[in-house]
C-alpha cells in the first residue's frame, strides 16, 4: 500500500488533519492517527472499562481540565495517578496556579521562593496555602476513619474539594477511582507523613488492591490510556496481569525504549509479561503529552459526535 501525501487546508479542523495522518499511515503521524482511532473504539465499547494513567507534570502542563472532561463525559472509568499530579490539582483547587517561566536563573527563583518545573513556575506561598488546606481535609477524615487505602482517601477528599475544574472532585462526584501508588513520593505524601505523627491516621497501600482487583475481574474488557511512564504505568498494566492483560491501550511517552525502562517500552512488549493480551490493539506514541494527548482526544471527540 503506498503513502499518501499529507494535506493541510485553511478550512480543515483537527479531526480532518488526523485523518490525513491515517490515510498517511507512516511514522509519528501514522502512530497518532491509530492511536486516535483506538481512543474512539475504547470510549464507544459499552463493555470497556478505561484506565487512565498520569505520569509526568500534567496538571502544573495543562492538562487539567482535559482529564476533568474525560472524567464527567464518561470517558474514562478509573485514574492512576502520581502523588505529583494529586498535589498540583489541589493546588489549584485552593487558589493557587501554575505560572509560565520567564526565563530566571534557578538560584534566583530559588531565593525568591519559586520552583520551577522545566518552564513552569509554583510559587512556594501556593504551597503553604496547601499545606493548610489539606490538613485541614486530613482532619475532618481522622475524625471518622484511623485506617484508609488510598483510593478511599482520595474519593474523601474529592468529597471535600470544592472546584468544579478538579479532577479529584470531579472523580469523587462520578464514582471514578483514583488510585495513587505512589502517593508519599510527594507534596501530599509529606504532608500526611507529617499529619500522622500527631494524629492516629494510618493509609493501607495494600488496601487499595482489594477492590482494584475486583474492578479488574468484573470488568468484561479493559482498555488503558497510558500518559507518561513509570510507576503509574506500570501500575495499570500490572493491575490487569490476573486476568490476561489489556484488550485496548494507548500510550504517549517522550521515554525511549533503547534503556529498557518501562517508560519507554513499546506496548507490544507487554504482551510478553501478559500485561496485555495477545491479540490486543496497541498504539505507542513518541512525543509530548500536552500536545499530543489534546489533538488525540479532541478530534475523537469530533469522530464520535459525528457518528
Amino acid at each position: 500500500m503506498k503513502v499518501n501525501q499529507i494535506n493541510v487546508e485553511s478550512n480543515m479542523n483537527v479531526s480532518d488533519l488526523i485523518d490525513n495522518f491515517d490515510a498517511s499511515g507512516v511514522l509519528g503521524a501514522g502512530r497518532v492517527a491509530r492511536a486516535r482511532n483506538i481512543l474512539v473504539d475504547m470510549i464507544q465499547d459499552k463493555d470497556m472499562n478505561v484506565f487512565m494513567s498520569l505520569g509526568g507534570p500534567l496538571i502544573p502542563g495543562g492538562m487539567r481540565n482535559v482529564v476533568s472532561k474525560m472524567i464527567k463525559e464518561g470517558h474514562v472509568n478509573l485514574i492512576v495517578s502520581s502523588g505529583a499530579n494529586l498535589t498540583h490539582d489541589l493546588v489549584e483547587a485552593f487558589g493557587g496556579a501554575h505560572y509560565r517561566h520567564e526565563g530566571k536563573d534557578d538560584e534566583e527563583l530559588n531565593e525568591e521562593g519559586i520552583g520551577r518545573i522545566a518552564d513552569i513556575n509554583v510559587g512556594s506561598d501556593d504551597f503553604t496555602i496547601f499545606e493548610t488546606e489539606i490538613t485541614k481535609i486530613f482532619e475532618k477524615i481522622a475524625s471518622k476513619r484511623k485506617v484508609i487505602s488510598i483510593q478511599e482517601l482520595l474519593y474523601e477528599i474529592g468529597l471535600l474539594v470544592e472546584d468544579e475544574n478538579s479532577f479529584i472532585a470531579n472523580a469523587a462526584k462520578n464514582n471514578v477511582p483514583i488510585f495513587a501508588p505512589g502517593i508519599i513520593d510527594s507534596m501530599i505524601g509529606l504532608q500526611l507523613w507529617i499529619f500522622s505523627q500527631d494524629h492516629d491516621f494510618t493509609i493501607s497501600a495494600a488496601g487499595d488492591m482489594p477492590y482494584l482487583s475486583d474492578i479488574v475481574f468484573g470488568s468484561e474488557k479493559v482498555g488503558a490510556i497510558l500518559l507518561g511512564g513509570g510507576l503509574t504505568k506500570h501500575y495499570t498494566l500490572a493491575s490487569n496481569v490476573i486476568t490476561g492483560g489489556l484488550d485496548s491501550a494507548i500510550q504517549i511517552t517522550m521515554d525511549r525504549p533503547e534503556a529498557g525502562s518501562l517508560g519507554g517500552a513499546p506496548l507490544e512488549e507487554a504482551k510478553s509479561w501478559a500485561k496485555a493480551k495477545c491479540g490486543s490493539n496497541l498504539a505507542s506514541v513518541v512525543g509530548d503529552v500536552t500536545v499530543i494527548f489534546p489533538l488525540i482526544y479532541a478530534s475523537a471527540l469530533d469522530k464520535i459526535n459525528s457518528d
